[in-house]
């Protein structure tokens, strides 16, 4: 089985210029998952999808294969990544170059580690799923979670029938960005991500910042630290 995995770092960010090769403690920001996806030894080609020849170049001497750039259309805010990445896959058959399996792995994600990554293949292979996505604890019951009026009022804010003592209310997971795992048939027929074949990779919270602004950032920097 060959595996690829994706890498999407264009080069447009309007919560932080130029996120995706920022320094982070001394290294690119896109080093950390470059890093992290070479260590696994799982994948056959690891690409960074992206518009810039900057970007590309940083990549190359990282050690990994970008060969042509993303297309203008799909570098866009509007773009989805999921096309970005079925155009990754045609340019590679166009190279001569097929692959069974596709995993996205977010830049943004500089705390997710090649072992959880490895973990989440392992559960891919011995649930024989079409995908696997990492997952992490919500820091709140969604039950404690509303909209507010204009004018601010709690009423109703929250159902006092389905909320009791923190302690006993149930778990819920949220999607952390940092692991899609699939296989190439379903990313190319546009299969449901969240189907029936499907399965959670369960994160540790603390490594499953997603950087989004400086405040991400800085935390995602403090949490580096704090593990060396």
């Amino acid at each position: 089985m060959k595996n690829l995995a994706v890498i999407p770092a264009r080069s447009g960010s309007k919560g932080i210029s130029d996120k995706n090769i920022k320094d982070l403690n001394g290294k690119p920001l896109m080093a950390y998952t470059i890093e992290a996806a070479q260590n696994t030894n799982i994948f056959d080609c690891i690409h960074v999808s992206t518009d810039s020849a900057l970007y590309a170049d940083i990549a190359r001497k990282l050690g990994v294969d970008v060969p042509f750039l993303r297309s203008a259309a799909l570098s866009t805010d509007a773009a989805g990544t999921m096309d970005a990445v079925r155009f990754v896959v045609n340019e590679y058959i166009n190279l001569g170059q097929t692959f069974e399996t596709v995993t996205i792995l977010q830049p943004t994600s500089p705390l997710r580690t090649s072992e959880d990554i490895v973990c989440a293949f392992r559960v891919f292979r011995e649930k024989k799923a079409d995908s696997v996505v990492s997952v992490c604890e919500t820091e709140y019951s969604p039950w404690l979670c509303n909209i507010l009026p204009d004018n601010s009022s709690l009423n109703n804010f929250i159902d006092l029938n389905r909320v009791g003592r923190r302690q006993e209310m149930q778990q819920y997971y949220r999607i952390n960005g940092a692991i899609y795992i699939q296989t190439t048939e379903l990313l190319m027929r546009h299969g449901n991500l969240y189907g029936e074949n499907s399965y959670a990779y369960i994160m540790n919270k603390m490594k499953s910042i997603d950087i989004d602004d400086e405040f991400d950032f800085f935390l995602a920097k403090m949490l580096l630290n704090y593990n060396q």
